[in-house]
């Protein structure tokens, strides 16, 4: 039996794209869900996203050629809201991350927007952390704004400046 990978075991870097998130993706991005949120969005909430939204912004996160992660924005007004990110949970803690975080807010500089925004469960400590390391701060509370937990949700924000994001990780 193989012996459990270790964190600092070094791995071998996948090849990474970041693409529009597409249909044909939704069986994977599903399983990411469903893995990733007690809430898990449904076909037809992605389906609304990908067919209907006009200020809705996709991303797919690919490592070599599979899904590895997704990113549902919209842009709107000058604002980047950060409404769904998930990646694989074998994939986390390897950098990746803050490859699909960089990649959002991208997005929001080429839409022209000067902020960004999203919810987090305070529980979630691992993403709060990676948010706080592109200058995302808690602004506010939503409260009981989890229906599964009732658990608030920390609002945050973040002006869109590169010079205040960390290096990519190797």
């Amino acid at each position: 039996m193989p012996k459990p990978r270790e964190r600092s075991e070094a791995l071998p870097r996948p090849r990474i794209r970041v693409s529009r998130l597409r249909e044909a993706d939704l069986d994977a991005v599903l399983a990411i869900e469903r893995v990733s949120f007690p809430t898990a969005w449904t076909r037809d909430n992605f389906l609304y996203e990908l067919r209907d939204n006009r200020f809705a912004r996709n991303l797919a996160l690919r490592a070599d050629g599979s899904l590895a992660g997704y990113a549902c924005l919209w842009a709107l007004e000058g604002e980047l809201k950060i409404n769904n990110i998930a990646l694989r949970p074998d994939l986390r803690g390897t950098g990746l991350g803050h490859v699909l975080l960089r990649a959002c807010l991208e997005v929001g500089l080429a839409e022209s927007c000067t902020e960004a925004t999203l919810e987090v469960r305070p529980s979630n400590l691992v993403a709060r952390r990676l948010y706080e390391r592109y200058g995302f701060r808690e602004i506010g509370r939503r409260s009981g704004y989890y229906q599964d937990t009732r658990e608030d949700a920390v609002l945050m924000a973040a002006r869109l400046d590169r010079s205040l994001w960390p290096a990519l990780p190797r």
